[in-house]
């Protein structure tokens, strides 16, 4: 083997570094979405450069996909209505309890029920029956969904529920959806009574990288948030989201104190909170039409956030409380993932719910 120069020698090296170089870069491009992929879901930090939900054909499919359990529980009272049988008693008293199974009330589902008794009494098609039945739903639907917005200072969102609404974690996803819309966020850790909450709100605070203002565990809510309110105004934050308790509505004095943290947040800013957002558990069906009675009497509630729509077949509460407390969903959880918090759409929510 004939000796090489020194100038040779360095060239072979030279190569040899770059291959190597580039191997390894593809390695780790290559295992870099498995890793993304495995810190995605239920309490993982959110992924920046994923956008904001919006009414899209993969929006629709979300919803349909979301509420199967809900149209599952309709498709037999259907099923007689719109599969081109004979329209007859026994087939809407099977609508009926189908109606009623998937929560829209007793009320309400014999409502839909005369509607479509009319519609078939002058021969409607099976098309026309659907066409009218969809309507009736999109009618009891408050229409308002949009979540508030301002023109100038901060956005103040008060956001209140039970616990096990999945309300802590309602914030967090909601936090890191305005994040990512590249807005300055601020969190206020209202809930001060039950034991763990500041901490996690805290965590997701981090997860969403935005700032947190806490006072000690069992300290006054109102002066949080009202110590909150300042600190965004005088750091120019665009969005602030405020936690409280999960009172139960039956606690009057816990419901007087939320109306307290309303009254001291408005010395801060006279015109806040902007929206009052109610974090309600889909599962739970007609028991969450009286927890918004009673939140809408004390706060004021705006909009409702509805977690957990596709764990259960009572998608249904949608209309209840758009009809019975003309409250508008602003937003639903269509799963566990940190961007399945969606804005809600009544006409993809009624075309996914009648299949």
């Amino acid at each position: 083997m004939p000796e090489l120069a020194p100038e040779v020698w360095a060239l072979i090296v030279g190569a040899a570094v770059l291959v190597l170089g580039g191997g390894a870069a593809v390695l780790r491009r290559s295992s870099r979405p498995a890793l993304e992929e495995s810190e995605e879901g239920e309490g993982r930090a959110p992924s920046r450069p994923e956008p904001t939900p919006d009414v899209s054909q993969g929006l629709a499919a979300r919803f349909f996909e979301g509420l199967a359990r809900s149209r599952s529980a309709l498709a037999s009272g259907l099923q007689a209505i719109v599969g081109g049988e004979a329209v007859d008693e026994e087939a809407l008293e099977n609508l009926e309890d189908a109606l009623i199974a998937a929560d829209l009330g007793v009320h309400t589902a014999g409502q839909l029920v005369e509607v479509v008794r009319g519609a078939a009494a002058a021969d409607a098609t099976p098309a026309a029956l659907r066409d009218a039945l969809r309507s009736e739903l999109l009618a009891r639907i408050a229409k308002d969904a949009s979540l508030a917005r301002v023109e100038s200072g901060p956005l103040v969102i008060l956001v209140v529920g039970v616990n096990g609404s999945g309300k802590t974690t309602t914030i967090g996803k909601l936090a890191a959806r305005y994040a990512r819309d590249g807005n300055k966020v601020m969190l206020a850790a209202g809930d001060t009574f039950r034991a763990g909450a500041i901490e996690q709100l805290k965590v997701w605070g981090q997860r969403a990288e935005v700032p947190v203002v806490a006072h000690q565990e069992g300290g006054d809510p109102a002066a949080v948030i009202f110590d909150a309110t300042q600190a965004a105004v005088a750091r120019g934050i665009d969005v602030l989201i405020c936690d409280t308790a999960g009172r139960l509505q039956a606690q009057q004095p816990l419901m007087d104190e939320l109306g307290k943290v309303v009254r001291v947040m408005r010395k801060a800013m006279p015109d806040a909170p902007h929206e009052v957002l109610l974090v309600l558990d889909a599962t739970i069906g007609q028991n969450a039409i009286a927890q918004a009675t009673v939140f809408k009497e004390v706060v004021g509630v705006t909009g409702v956030a509805l977690t957990k729509l596709d764990g259960t077949a009572k998608g249904g509460v949608v209309v209840a409380v758009g009809e019975r407390l003309g409250l508008p969903v602003k937003l639903v959880g269509l799963g566990e993932g940190i961007d399945d918090l969606r804005d809600f759409h009544a006409e993809a929510f009624v075309d996914a719910l009648l299949g």
